[in-house]
């Protein structure tokens, strides 16, 4: 089995749990360091799946790195190799795709709900769960791609993740572990004393609790990713 290939665009903002997922199923993988120059390969083919992380920056920022990546979700695609985008993943899905992004009426950071569509395909991925608590790091949001159906929202974002046959692309972070929000908390700072609204929380109120969200997370991102690798080759 080809590996999936796992990308990175910044340095604290790794696989997380996703790895672990991908670990306890053996099934190989690469990750690719965008933020440390690492190139990018050229065909989508040597992988049997594409795996797109988050970021600080915007997938409009002309940076020398994205119009290469929309190419390869383009490509992956186009030949049925399935793409899975969290966050700023999601977004480079959206806009590869044909959909477009945008500033956020109001940005998110921290613990919020989010509430599962209802519709077959929703159900199809999320099972019985109709609500649940996600982690959440954005100032920017996306539009559905064309034949993309809607599978989560949340008061703040009506778009929080889509699926396109076996891609799945989020806006909000299922792949946290402990140490990713204790580092996040840390890392971000300025950005949270600079911010405000009604979906900002302190960083002492996301690590409240924390062991039992992540835990409930990850459960969670356990029954996602398990849909998403029926799709692997």
């Amino acid at each position: 089995m080809n590996p999936v290939a796992i990308f990175r665009q910044f340095p604290t903002e790794g696989p997380g749990y996703f790895t672990t997922f991908l670990d306890s199923h053996s099934i190989p993988w690469r990750l690719v360091k965008i933020d440390a120059n690492e190139k990018l390969p050229v065909s989508a083919g040597q992988f049997s799946g594409l795996v797109f992380m988050g970021g600080p920056m915007s997938v409009n920022d002309d940076l020398p790195w994205i119009a290469p990546v929309l190419a390869l979700i383009r490509q992956a695609v186009a030949n049925d190799i399935p793409v899975l985008g969290h966050c700023l993943g999601g977004q480079l899905m959206s806009k590869a795709l044909g959909g477009t992004v945008s500033k956020s009426p109001v940005k998110e950071i921290g613990w919020g709900e989010v509430r599962v569509a209802d519709n077959a395909v929703a159900r199809e991925w999320f099972g019985e769960t109709s609500r649940f608590e996600s982690f959440h790091w954005h100032g920017e949001t996306f539009t559905l791609p064309d034949g993309a159906t809607r599978l989560l929202s949340s008061p703040y974002c009506k778009n929080q993740a889509f699926t396109l046959n076996m891609h799945l692309g989020m806006q909000c972070h299922v792949e946290m572990t402990e140490d990713m929000v204790k580092t996040w908390c840390q890392a971000g700072t300025d950005e949270i004393a600079g911010s405000s609204g009604p979906a900002v929380q302190s960083a002492a109120d996301m690590q409240t609790d924390l062991v039992d969200r992540v835990s409930a997370l990850n459960q969670i991102a356990h029954h996602l990713y398990g849909k998403w690798i029926s799709g692997l080759p």
